[in-house]
């Protein structure tokens, strides 16, 4: 928008455009002139005026086609129109503003009569560029807050899709470092894998509907707890629930914090399984805890993928949680080592474990040792805490 309004003046007559610049400079508007219709047409395009001063009778191309030609082209159709005529004739007058002409002089004008009219179409012309500013404006915004939606939606399905198998906090951490963070690598994990005892002959001889109840109170229980822990979920299979530590996102007390979910997820599915012998359903809980380097990354195909865990570390975990009788917690010689200040363990001597070649030993873990610092503790709480969990 101009500071200084430019008005086009348009007549074939050298004085009468002489007259129209000195009166409308002499207000303080800028004036550029064209000697005819088609000059006019031209100048419109290229100067893109405030306003048009537009005499009716010219050659090559009258005033009246020159106001219809204006008015048909979306680029000029805004700019308002005076039409001059020096004909008293009221016909002209009519076919110009049916045209599309917005006003009208007759020669010889007033004065006071042309200046009234310029400044009313230019308050109009002023009116109409506030308004298309605004509408492009509101449209940039709309152009914002689409894109801002769509990529809000973007996120919101992608953290989607990462709550499938990791915990809020690390699915938007994630989801703001980008998903380059799930693709396959290799890095040293500590893996749970924990599932019911008796759970298949308890399938087998119990309505659905009864089994459906169990495994929501079960992964209520433990989904809970992976959450709080921060752990990734990399599947769940009927009973069998299998947790990473370590990955996608890194942390440095990986096998502590494994442990330390191992133990309330013990006491939690303890307080189930009573309610559960209440109703005579007899079914217990194992935990296998094994820490080693595994091959992480999503499999799958188009439409669907997962993210998953290969190789022997995942095996050993679920090996040992084959092995763990209800209520036990068995973990490899490496998680031990890892923590073996922290927590009480009886050792349980070599296993002879599937898909394995040599004998694997394993200790059965009991509880925090007093004083010991527990995954997200204040170590000064930790010489007053309690004993913390122990074995049922």
């Amino acid at each position: 928008m101009r500071d200084t309004p430019l008005i086009l003046a348009v007549d074939d007559t050298p004085e009468n455009l002489e007259i129209l610049r000195m009166r409308l400079e002499a207000q303080g508007y800028e004036v550029a002139e064209a000697v005819d219709g088609e000059d006019g047409l031209t100048k419109a395009r290229e100067l893109k005026p405030d306003l048009i001063l537009l005499d009716v009778m010219m050659p090559k191309l009258d005033g009246i086609e020159a106001v219809r030609l204006l008015k048909n082209d979306t680029d000029l159709r805004s700019i308002p129109v005076i039409l001059v005529t020096a004909k008293a004739d009221t016909k002209d007058v009519v076919q110009g503003l049916d045209a599309g002409g917005d006003d009208y002089l007759t020669k010889p004008f007033e004065h006071a009569a042309l200046l009234a009219r310029v400044r009313s179409l230019l308050r109009q012309k002023a009116l109409h560029d506030k308004v298309q500013e605004q509408a492009r404006e509101i449209a940039a915004w709309n152009a914002e807050l689409e894109a801002r939606v769509k990529a809000q939606v973007a996120d919101i399905e992608r953290m989607s899709r990462l709550r499938r198998f990791l915990s809020p906090q690390v699915a938007e951490m994630v989801t703001a470092a980008g998903d380059y963070v799930l693709e396959s690598h290799r890095r040293e994990v500590t893996v749970v894998f924990c599932d019911l005892r008796g759970f298949t002959s308890f399938a087998e001889s119990s309505e659905p509907e009864e089994v459906m109840a169990v495994l929501r109170d079960y992964h209520a229980c433990l989904g809970a707890l992976i959450q709080k822990h921060e752990g990734t979920l990399e599947r769940f299979v009927g009973d069998g629930l299998l947790v990473l530590f370590n990955d996608p996102l890194p942390c440095s007390d990986h096998s502590a914090r494994a442990v330390g979910m191992a133990l309330e997820m013990r006491d939690c599915m303890g307080a189930l399984s009573d309610g559960w012998r209440r109703r005579g359903y007899e079914l217990g809980f194992g935990i296998g805890i094994a820490q080693g380097y595994t091959t992480l990354g999503p499999i799958g195909y188009e439409g669907r993928t997962d993210y998953a865990a290969i190789g022997s570390v995942p095996n050993l975990a679920s090996r040992l949680c084959d092995e763990a009788a209800p209520g036990q917690i068995l973990i490899s010689q490496r998680v031990y080592i890892s923590i073996e200040e922290k927590v009480d363990v009886t050792p349980v001597g070599d296993l002879t474990l599937k898909g394995f070649h040599r004998p694997v030993g394993a200790y059965d873990v009991r509880h925090w040792r007093d004083g010991a610092t527990r995954p997200g503790q204040d170590p000064a709480r930790a010489l007053t805490g309690s004993a913390g969990s122990k074995a049922r």
